[in-house]
């Protein structure tokens, strides 16, 4: 019987989400497969941990796709792109704390492509007035990262209702993002 690869890291990454420990066993468990058949696809937790990046950058770029950045003001484009990622927010959270993905060798090249890509959004909005100049665009990048990350977890530990995650990232982000006209 072959092995749906897809499923299996889908199963994984639905369960380090919740659990970010969870032990390779844990993992094939929740697959459906057994140790040795994820360790045939996946060598250990690192090379799964790297296939579940790659599945994330894929799926957060296809997310900026459809959130036609270039479309609109900045400030509405920031709001679509929240909400298109909102399915893969919690993968992001666990991917955000994985340090094994930030040391060493060379960082994954997707991360610099959504990097630019936000960061030319929040580009756009500064040149065009709506969004402060004072704070850069890879911190806003940052910024939004976290705000994704940490509204996964509130969601899933239940803090959160997963209809606001939308509305919270947003209205914080803007709130502080967007430029106010002196007094």
């Amino acid at each position: 019987m072959a092995v749906d690869r897809d499923h299996v890291l889908r199963s994984a990454a639905a369960l380090l989400t919740r659990k970010s420990t969870a032990t390779m066993d844990e993992v094939a468990k929740a697959a459906g497969i057994s140790r040795a058949t994820l360790h045939r696809h996946f060598a250990g937790r690192d090379a799964l941990v790297r296939a579940l990046e790659a599945l994330c950058i894929a799926e957060c770029e296809a997310a900026l796709d459809r959130a036609r950045l270039d479309e609109g003001g900045a400030g509405d484009a920031v709001r679509r792109l929240v909400r298109e990622v909102e399915p893969v927010a919690g993968l992001l959270a666990f991917l955000y704390t994985e340090s094994q993905l930030f040391e060493g060798g060379a960082q994954h090249e997707g991360w610099t492509r959504l990097d630019a890509r936000m960061a030319e959004l929040f580009r756009r909005g500064q040149r065009e007035g709506e969004f402060r100049i004072d704070l850069t665009p890879a911190w806003l990048t940052e910024a939004l990262y976290g705000l994704i990350a940490s509204g996964a977890w509130a969601v899933l530990d239940g803090r959160v209702a997963a209809k606001d995650f939308p509305f919270m990232i947003v209205e914080l982000l803007l709130g502080g993002a967007t430029r106010r006209e002196e007094s």
